[in-house]
């Protein structure tokens, strides 16, 4: 396992993240393909033994029973100061008018609750999910510097957003001497490359770290086009995403398949690869559900592919809806 450098920090995380929307009670929050506890519980493991150190989550997922589910099963098979555990805050985790979004009283609460389903003093990564249009922005950050003074997170990060609100977040912190966003966490893959147009770029040039996800399409990219899943067929924001560009993905999805034919490899690999070896990329969140999951992310890092086979899969694409926020 590589491990590198997250954004601008000292923090080494390795060169992949392991995913864990994928673990959950099925009956609870929104998912109802994930796996439950007993069988969750071996992929986290897993990825242990593969040399995988980082771990995303977030609160709303499962309605809070990811969290709980990777905290135990860390607790069990990690040592805490040698793992990198990721959070979220923005989504209702109750009813009432304060029950989401990134206020003050959102954001004390809700590290407090992640803290207790994780069963751990602090988290590494602490990531606002989506922006939150009906609070100030400094509300937001100085919240977040908080949490961070009082040790209950290491770093902060974002997601889905566009640039111009990352960069207006960005400089209203240093603005205020508070700390600043470590990571993006924004969806890019084969299928979805609007963020090449202007969010990769501020994030290359400040030193962010990026960390996309569904690298591989909420699994579009692995599979025979007309292939179908239970996730696929109950992953209601997953249809939102990609709907609206069907002819297109599609030729896409099949040029990763002559590719990955060529090469011996699965098509997952492929998909993989061209995301890693994007130079601005840190690690690509990976969700596994099947034994050859875990294994296929790892044997991308290695799959090198050459500049011919990158103008192959990249071509084909034509500009999509900024979907995803």
């Amino acid at each position: 396992m590589d491990y590198v450098r997250f954004g601008q920090t000292g923090l080494k995380v390795s060169a992949v993240c392991l995913g864990c929307m994928t673990y959950g009670v099925p009956e609870r929050g929104a998912h109802p393909w994930t796996l439950d506890e007993e069988k969750s519980r071996p992929f986290i493991k897993r990825a242990l033994e593969l040399g995988i150190n980082f771990f995303d989550t977030a609160n709303t997922y499962s309605d809070g029973t990811s969290e709980e589910i990777l905290g135990r099963a860390l607790r069990d098979f990690a040592r805490r100061e040698e793992v990198v555990i990721a959070t979220k805050v923005f989504s209702p985790m109750r009813e009432g008018p304060n029950a989401r979004g990134l206020s003050r009283k959102s954001i004390m609460t809700e590290i407090d609750a992640s803290l207790r389903r994780l069963g751990t003093e602090y988290v590494d990564l602490y990531q606002i999910h989506r922006w939150d249009k009906d609070t100030p922005i400094e509300e937001t950050l100085e919240a977040l510097h908080d949490v961070i003074r009082a040790g209950k997170a290491r770093y902060i990060g974002a997601s889905s957003m566009y640039a111009w609100q990352f960069s207006k977040a960005q400089y209203v912190a240093r603005l205020n001497g508070w700390t600043r966003f470590a990571s993006m966490q924004n969806h890019y893959n084969l299928l979805h490359r609007e963020e090449e147009r202007e969010m990769m770029p501020l994030c290359a040039a400040e030193g962010v770290g990026v960390l996309p996800w569904s690298p591989l399409a909420r699994g579009r990219l692995t599979r025979d086009w007309g292939e179908t899943s239970k996730r696929i067929e109950t992953d209601e924001f997953g249809k939102t995403l990609y709907i609206a560009t069907d002819d297109a993905d599609r030729k896409i999805v099949d040029r990763v398949a002559e590719v990955a034919a060529k090469r011996g490899v699965p098509s997952a690999q492929v998909a993989l690869a061209w995301v890693a070896q994007k130079p601005f990329v840190t690690a690509p969140i990976v969700g596994a559900s099947k034994p050859h999951h875990l294994d296929d992310a790892i044997a991308a890092l290695s799959l090198n592919l050459t500049p011919e086979e990158i103008s192959s899969l990249e071509e084909l694409y034509v500009p999509h809806p900024v979907v995803g926020f």
